[in-house]
C-alpha cells in the first residue's frame, strides 16, 4: 500500500507540473494586444489551469497521508477537468478553422475580410457596444504608432510583413487607392472606391481604420493566430494529463487491491 501511495503521489506531482503550461498559456494570451482587448479565452484557460493544479495538490496530499476520500475526490474532479479541457481544445479548433489573409498586388502583407471568419468570432466584434470598448483599447496601444518609427519609405512598408492587426487597423485597405505618406497617414484618392472601409479611414491618429471591418477582421486574424498557438500547448497538456490520469487510476486500483488482500490475510490469520 505504501509503495502504491508513493506512486500515486508521484503521478499527482506530475499532474501539478502539467498545470503550469496551461496557466502559462493563459497568462501569455493576456500579453497579446488583441487578446488583452477582447478578453475572452485567457481567463477560462487560467482558471482551468489553476483548478487542475488545486485538484492535483489534493490528490498529492491524499496519497502522501493516505486519505482515501481525497484520492477519490481527485479521480472524479480530475476526470471532469480533463473533459472540460478537451472541450476547450475542440472549441478553439472549431472557431479558428476558418479565416485567412488575402494577398494584394505589390504588397508583402496580407489583408483580411470579416466574412472569412467563424460566426462565433464575428459575434465578438459585430456588436457596436463591444467594438467601441475594443476600439478604445486598441487606439490606446502603440500597435500603429510603432509602424511610423520602423518604416519611412513606401516600398519598405509595402514589403513589410506586418501583423494582421496592423494591416487591418493602421492603414486603409489597398483597394481604396490611397497614396502613402507614412504608414498611418495617407492621401485620399479623387475617385474613392465604394467600399465602406474606404470612407471610414481617418488620418486622425486616434481614429485611423479602427472603425473599419478590415480592422475587425485583422483583430480576429490575430486572435486566431495566438489561439492556435495556445491550443497546441493545451492539446499537449491534455494528452499528458490523460496519460497521467490513467496511470493514477491503475495505481489507485492496485493500492485498493493490495489493501483488501492485506485485510483478508489479517482476517484469515
Amino acid at each position: 500500500m505504501a509503495l502504491s501511495n508513493n506512486v500515486i503521489g508521484g503521478i499527482n506531482f506530475i499532474a501539478m507540473l502539467l498545470s503550469i503550461p496551461i496557466i502559462g498559456a493563459g497568462i501569455w494570451l493576456t500579453t497579446d494586444t488583441a487578446n488583452s482587448c477582447v478578453k475572452f479565452l485567457q481567463w477560462p484557460v487560467i482558471i482551468l489551469g489553476v483548478l487542475i493544479l488545486v485538484v492535483a495538490i489534493a490528490g498529492f496530499i491524499g496519497a502522501f497521508w493516505r486519505i482515501s476520500w481525497l484520492l477519490i475526490f481527485y479521480l472524479i474532479a480530475m476526470l471532469v477537468l480533463i473533459i472540460l479541457l478537451a472541450c476547450l481544445v475542440i472549441f478553439v479548433y472549431m472557431v479558428t478553422i476558418r479565416g485567412s489573409g488575402h494577398p494584394e498586388p505589390s504588397r508583402a502583407y496580407l489583408e483580411y475580410k470579416l466574412d472569412d471568419f467563424s460566426l462565433f468570432l464575428r459575434r465578438r466584434v459585430r456588436s457596436s457596444y463591444k467594438w467601441d470598448r475594443i476600439k478604445g483599447c486598441l487606439s490606446s496601444t502603440s500597435t500603429c504608432s510603432e509602424l511610423n518609427q520602423t518604416y519611412r519609405m513606401a516600398q519598405d512598408f509595402f514589403n513589410a510583413h506586418i501583423s494582421p492587426l496592423q494591416s487591418g487597423c493602421c492603414k486603409p485597405p489597398t483597394l481604396c487607392g490611397y497614396t502613402f505618406v507614412n504608414p498611418t497617414y495617407w492621401i485620399s484618392p479623387i475617385n474613392m472606391a465604394e467600399d465602406m472601409d474606404c470612407l471610414q479611414w481617418n488620418n486622425d491618429q486616434t481614429q485611423l481604420c479602427y472603425s473599419c471591418d478590415s480592422c475587425k477582421a485583422g483583430l480576429l486574424a490575430n486572435l486566431e493566430k495566438e489561439w492556435k498557438r495556445a491550443n497546441i500547448i493545451l492539446l499537449i497538456s491534455l494528452i499528458a494529463l490523460i496519460s497521467v490520469y490513467i496511470l493514477g487510476c491503475c495505481a489507485f486500483r492496485n493500492a485498493k487491491t493490495e489493501d483488501m488482500f492485506r485485510k483478508y490475510k489479517q482476517g484469515y490469520t
